[in-house]
């Protein structure tokens, strides 16, 4: 009954890992018809929701090392198990190769800048950088943090129907 719970949370909690990036997905095509001004009010709503979240996704891969250590060796789960476990692992991947260093890039270099009408956290957060830094287009950006999540929801929507065929089983 133990081995049966832990299987189950950890699917759930990978699922909590898949939702969050098909969540991103799903709102590519609307997002990339916005403006500017209009991309950067959105971006602000995913913090904190997304970020505690985001909590879901080491837990999700300790769960994972300890359900393969008490899952049977060789058996079907134990590789669909695995299989989950590299697919998450990817989905790791992505948002350190991908997706964080334009959160970086972002939050670096918008640091400490305010609109006039002082509303600074849309700009904080994705807004004008300081004056005389280069910076990369925003639809570059914005592409590429948009595609990371689409990627990343691919990755983790595997995992999960790994790990649901692996309770199945």
């Amino acid at each position: 009954m133990l081995y049966l719970t832990l299987k189950i949370a950890t699917t759930l909690l990978v699922a909590v890992v898949m939702a969050l990036s098909l969540a991103h997905a799903l709102e590519l095509p609307g997002k990339m018809r916005l403006t500017r001004e209009q991309y950067l009010a959105v971006q602000t709503i995913y913090y904190p929701g997304f970020t505690i979240g985001g909590a879901s996704e080491p837990l999700s891969i300790v769960l994972l090392v300890v359900l393969l250590a008490v899952s049977p060796e060789r058996s079907i789960p134990f590789w669909l198990t695995l299989a989950a476990l590299a697919m998450l692992i990817v989905v790791q991947i992505i948002f350190w190769t991908m997706t964080q260093p334009v959160n970086r890039f972002w939050f670096e270099k918008t640091r400490g800048t305010t609109t006039a009408d002082g509303d600074g956290a849309v700009h904080r957060l994705f807004g004008s950088v300081r004056a005389g830094t280069a910076s990369p287009d925003w639809k570059v950006l914005r592409e590429r943090w948009e595609l990371s999540h689409s990627f990343r929801a691919i990755a983790a929507l595997i995992a999960t129907v790994l790990m649901v065929v692996a309770i199945a089983i």
